[in-house]
């Protein structure tokens, strides 16, 4: 079996390990433009060892922003500052991954740091939008149900960021549809009470999911890959169950995509999940041999021997880190040296000196 330091090839495109930089939001851009902040926190976990790294939720239209601080890729102007993140993560062996995002229902919040409170259009927020007319919880904003002509605009949103991806030179994009946001919100029956062929059953569900990895697929280049972030669970009774991910998986496979990774919960606030470590994988082992189709392993997955065991036991093709690696952005080289596998772990020749065996400058 896979060792988490053996590389995979996904299309054309190869990571020289299966330890990705799972998107994470760090509310510092300015419109939506990147800042020195994301070229120092992407840049570090690049020459750390990940074999991927994925920029956070970027959103493909200005109100589909989580909140103002949110990275954006509706405009070309935003193409040239990504780009230099994703040159310098190339330098350093890493592939740089996009994930594209709309919050639908979950938009206009301020920072975390500053309330992370709901901002009405009066106090500088925006018009949210969604399936239905629900909100996600007490005090949040009522998003406005979207007519179909809103449904076409924001998948051509989507494909247009797609189209700047490319130009910006990322090696894979990353479909947003979990954690309670847009495309979510419209598979999960928590949050979807349309009657149009957008809502009902579960194929009407999932269009809205489908038309967008289409729209992706339709302008993203053959030789690179597509993941999709699916919500596995609810973790409510009554709402998507991972029956009906392993059923969305096989749809997406048929539709382009490459990459299930694995996440849950978001759609409601009341879901009681049951966090611990490695609480997800399971999800990512029912995809993976359900639908027949590579999957990413997230969440508490924070020790080495941990994440090989994933992999090489076949239970996910991928481990994303997250908290692990805000902690310690050396985490892979650190986990070669635990597993035995440090000379699968190339270092920059400016931190050789820091790491046992190696030969750094003697001044």
């Amino acid at each position: 079996m896979a060792h988490l330091f053996d590389p995979i090839t996904l299309r054309g495109v190869t990571l020289r390990n299966r330890i990705g930089v799972s998107p994470m939001c760090q509310y510092s851009a300015a419109d939506g433009m990147p800042t020195d902040w994301h070229l120092v926190h992407l840049g570090a976990r690049a020459v750390g060892g990940a074999g991927l790294v994925i920029t956070e939720a970027t959103a493909v239209e200005a109100r589909g922003r989580i909140s103002p601080g949110d990275l954006g890729l509706w405009s070309d102007a935003q193409i040239a500052p990504l780009a230099r993140i994703v040159r310098f993560i190339a330098d350093h062996g890493a592939v740089a991954g996009i994930q594209l995002a709309h919050a639908g229902r979950k938009a206009s919040h301020a920072v975390p740091w500053e309330g992370d409170a709901a901002v009405t259009e009066v106090r500088g927020g925006w018009r949210v939008i969604g399936p239905s007319a629900i909100p996600f919880a007490a005090g949040d904003l009522v998003p406005a149900k979207m007519t179909k002509a809103e449904i076409t605009t924001v998948i051509e949103a989507f494909k247009s960021a797609a189209v700047r991806a490319h130009a910006a030179g990322f090696g894979c994009v990353e479909l947003h549809a979990a954690h309670g946001y847009l495309a979510h919100s419209f598979y999960s029956p928590l949050s979807n009470r349309r009657s149009d062929e957008y809502g009902g059953s579960f194929d009407n569900r999932v269009r809205f999911a489908r038309e967008v990895v289409r729209a992706l697929r339709s302008v993203w280049p053959e030789d690179r890959p597509l993941f999709v972030r699916l919500s596995c669970s609810d973790w409510v009774v009554g709402g998507w169950t991972i029956e009906d991910t392993v059923a969305l998986a096989r749809l997406l496979k048929e539709d382009g995509a490459d990459v299930i990774d694995c996440s849950s919960g978001g759609a409601v606030p009341h879901a009681q999940v049951p966090v611990g470590a490695g609480y997800q994988v399971p999800f990512a082992e029912a995809v993976r041999r359900g639908a027949g189709i590579a999957t990413a392993a997230v969440g508490m997955i924070t020790e080495p021997a941990q994440a090989d065991e994933i992999v090489r036991n076949g239970r996910a093709d991928l481990v994303l880190l997250a908290r692990a690696e805000l902690r310690d952005p050396y985490w892979p080289i650190h986990a070669a040296h635990a597993l035995g596998q440090s000379a699968q772990m190339p270092i920059a020749p400016q931190y050789l000196r820091a790491f046992p065996g190696s030969h750094g400058p003697r001044r």
